[in-house]
C-alpha cells in the first residue's frame, strides 16, 4: 500500500456566486497507452466512480470539455479514451494535463461525506470550550485516515486526525467543524 502523503490544498479553480469552486481538479493525464487513443490518468480524487463513459470532464487551464468513451483500471490509475480521439498522437497532446470536473456535475455524496473542497476553509471549533482553533487549511492523505491541517490565527499548525472520535460535526451552512481534542493532540 502506498503510504506516501498526498496533500490537498486549493486544487480548484474559478468561483461561482456562492464561493463554491466551479471546477475541481480530479486527475492528471500522464502518457498515451497503446495505439487506440488511450491515456493514463493519475487519479487525484477519492471518488473514482466519477470516471465513467459518457461523463464529461474539462482538460487543461482552458477547461476544454471532453467526454469519456471508455475507462478501465490500470496499475495505480485509470486508462481513459475520449470520444472522437482514436489515435495515440492526438491523445498524446494531452500528456501532463490536469483533468477537472464541474462541481455542479459531481455526484451527491452520502449524508456524512464531503468533497475536500467543501471543508477546506471551515472554522474549527473545540466542542468543549467553544473556542476557535483556526481554519482548516489543508488535508493530508496518509493512507490510513486523512489528517486535517488547521492554521491558527497566530500561524501555528495543528494536525487533527479525521476520525469520528475527533470530528464531531461538520456544518457547511455555518462554515464550521466541531472537534474533540484527544489528549496529546495539541502540545
Amino acid at each position: 500500500k502506498n503510504m506516501a502523503k498526498q496533500r490537498t490544498k486549493n486544487t480548484h479553480a474559478g468561483s461561482s456566486s456562492n464561493g463554491e469552486p466551479v471546477y475541481l481538479n480530479v486527475g492528471f493525464l500522464r502518457r498515451p497507452h497503446g495505439v487506440r487513443g488511450e491515456i493514463m490518468l493519475e487519479i487525484q480524487t477519492e471518488h473514482t466512480e466519477i470516471f465513467l463513459p459518457e461523463s464529461q470532464f474539462y482538460l487543461g487551464e482552458q477547461y476544454i470539455p471532453y467526454t469519456i468513451a471508455s475507462s478501465r483500471p490500470h496499475k495505480k490509475g485509470i486508462l481513459l479514451s475520449f470520444e472522437g480521439i482514436q489515435d495515440r498522437d492526438k491523445v498524446g497532446e494531452f500528456r501532463n494535463t490536469h483533468v477537472y470536473a464541474k462541481t455542479s456535475e459531481l455526484p451527491s455524496l452520502p449524508k456524512d461525506e464531503f468533497y475536500d473542497y467543501e471543508i477546506i476553509g471551515l472554522e474549527i471549533i473545540e466542542e468543549e470550550t467553544g473556542k476557535s482553533l483556526g481554519t482548516l487549511n489543508e488535508i493530508v492523505k496518509t493512507g490510513a485516515n486523512d489528517v486535517y491541517v488547521v492554521k491558527s490565527e497566530d500561524g501555528k499548525e495543528i494536525l487533527l486526525p479525521a476520525i469520528p472520535d475527533v470530528v464531531l460535526d461538520i456544518d457547511l451552512v455555518e462554515g464550521r467543524m466541531s472537534v474533540f481534542l484527544l489528549d496529546g493532540l495539541i502540545a
